[in-house]
């Protein structure tokens, strides 16, 4: 597997392409063959994966992350469905804070996205009974667990979906503005 990616505008975040081999039964892919990723510069020890099934189309799932010493970085894919999969910058001291970049990924193309730490995460589903897989290289630690509101207006974020039609969890409906975070990655 030779892992390809490309850089989206925010530095580190990256859209890795899918290598299939496909036959008249379907197809098969390597997902994730470590050496080939170090190779490619990713070095994370990712230690666990984590699956979310969502029903309706205009779900949506964050901005999520954890802050230190509990940072995450993923490796997000589709496994059904399709997705708008945003990262923001919660890095202070860099220029694109506060800045997003969003892309499509789905499971026809087996794209995969890297989002490193320091940058919350989210999604829009965009098709029923969409299936999303994403490893990660720290353990999930409930009181290191942070996200800032999807539908905070200073990130400009084009969702598919209007905030008053989205379907989202309580939790995540209360998550803080980016103004009101505390400055956890610097």
């Amino acid at each position: 597997m030779k892992v390809n990616i490309r850089p989206l505008s925010l530095p580190g975040v990256g859209l890795i392409a899918g290598t299939r081999i496909s036959d008249r039964r379907g197809y098969f892919s390597e997902c994730y063959v470590r050496a080939d990723f170090v190779a490619a510069g990713l070095t994370n020890d990712f230690m666990q994966d984590n699956q979310s099934c969502s029903v309706a189309v205009g779900t949506v799932r964050g901005l999520h992350f954890q802050s230190p010493p509990f940072a995450q970085a993923k490796l997000v894919r589709v496994l059904k469905g399709r997705i708008l999969d945003v990262v923001v910058d919660l890095r202070r001291s860099r220029p694109t804070y506060g800045r997003h970049a969003a892309v499509e990924i789905g499971e026809e193309g087996g794209e995969q996205l890297y989002v490193p730490s320091g940058f919350a995460h989210g999604f829009c589903t965009l098709e029923p009974d969409t299936v999303v897989l994403y490893k990660v290289d720290n353990a999930y630690s409930p009181q290191h667990d942070r996200g800032v509101n999807w539908a905070d207006p200073e990130l400009a974020i084009d969702w598919p979906v209007r905030e008053g039609d989205a379907v989202i969890s309580d939790k995540d409906r209360a998550l803080p503005r980016l103004r009101d975070l505390p400055p956890y990655f610097d």
